[in-house]
């Protein structure tokens, strides 16, 4: 996105091979990622059943009133639930690239939201620290919204405001019960003492859920995005659905984990 952002606007033609081949980059390392990816490994609310993880201390605010101390990790991994979303981002981010091809308004301010909602929605799903999680699905929020409102179809007006208010309200739920997440659950740092936590490994509890069903926002009648944003509205319920399916305990509902998580992918 920032390199396109650099681009001359007067070459169309260049953004939209460069916003192509940063989609068709990701396929490819998506599929490197699956072609390590450790099938043996098995286990949940565990830092190692996770793989490929990227973590380091990203926010550490000590010492606030009521808050204590702050401690929110840049924490990114993968398991058996978010690799296949992976995958299947990466193939409909690259053919949404594709579809978008007779875009010609706005052809660099396009493709910027687009591959800003696409690291969106790449983050959403390996995103294991649950602050983390809700900047990426603001991140893909905004972009959405300037998508359906400039290039949308006839209503696309209509459109942009009602994607608006549906999600506004479910990311305030979201927030509220991240909040609440936040002081129930606690980390062991390394000198032994507990602080509360963010990370999505200690905060798998089906309190989301509700959130993430008003976020879901299910409306097949809504036909006024842009064409290419109905495969990425499709890809965005799903990772409101993601993060719900991740809270089930697999020790009790290991099969409906695996039957959720092909519907899932498959529709």
């Amino acid at each position: 996105m920032i390199v396109i952002l650099f681009l001359p606007k007067e070459k169309p033609k260049l953004v939209k091979y460069l916003a192509l081949a940063i989609t068709a980059v990701q396929v490819l390392l998506a599929i490197v990622l699956l072609s390590h990816y450790n099938y043996t490994a098995a286990g949940v609310y565990d830092e190692k059943s996770f793989q490929f993880i990227e973590k380091f201390r990203w926010i550490n605010i000590a010492g606030i009133s009521w808050l204590g101390n702050v401690k929110i990790d840049y924490f990114l991994g993968l398991d058996g639930l978010s690799m296949p979303m992976v995958i299947l981002t990466s193939i409909v981010s690259f053919i949404a690239a594709i579809s978008s091809w007779t875009i010609n308004k706005s052809v660099k301010g396009y493709f910027a939201l687009f591959l800003l909602l696409d690291a969106g929605m790449m983050g959403v799903f390996v995103s294991l620290d649950f602050f983390l999680f809700y900047v990426f699905w603001e991140l893909m929020l905004l972009p959405m919204y300037f998508l359906i409102g400039i290039w949308g179809g006839p209503r696309k007006e209509y459109a942009a405001i009602k994607f608006f208010i549906y999600t506004l309200f479910g990311s305030i739920f979201i927030l509220l019960v991240m909040i609440g997440l936040y002081f129930s659950a606690t980390e062991l740092m390394t000198d032994g003492s507990r602080v509360h936590t963010f990370s999505l490994i200690a905060l798998m509890n089906p309190a989301n859920y509700s959130a993430d069903g008003i976020l879901s926002a299910l409306n097949p009648g809504n036909l006024d995005l842009l064409p290419t944003s109905h495969c990425l509205s499709a890809l965005q319920l799903k990772s409101r659905c993601f993060h719900s399916i991740l809270g089930f305990p697999t020790h009790t509902l290991k099969r409906l984990r695996r039957f959720l998580l092909f519907l899932l992918v498959f529709f």
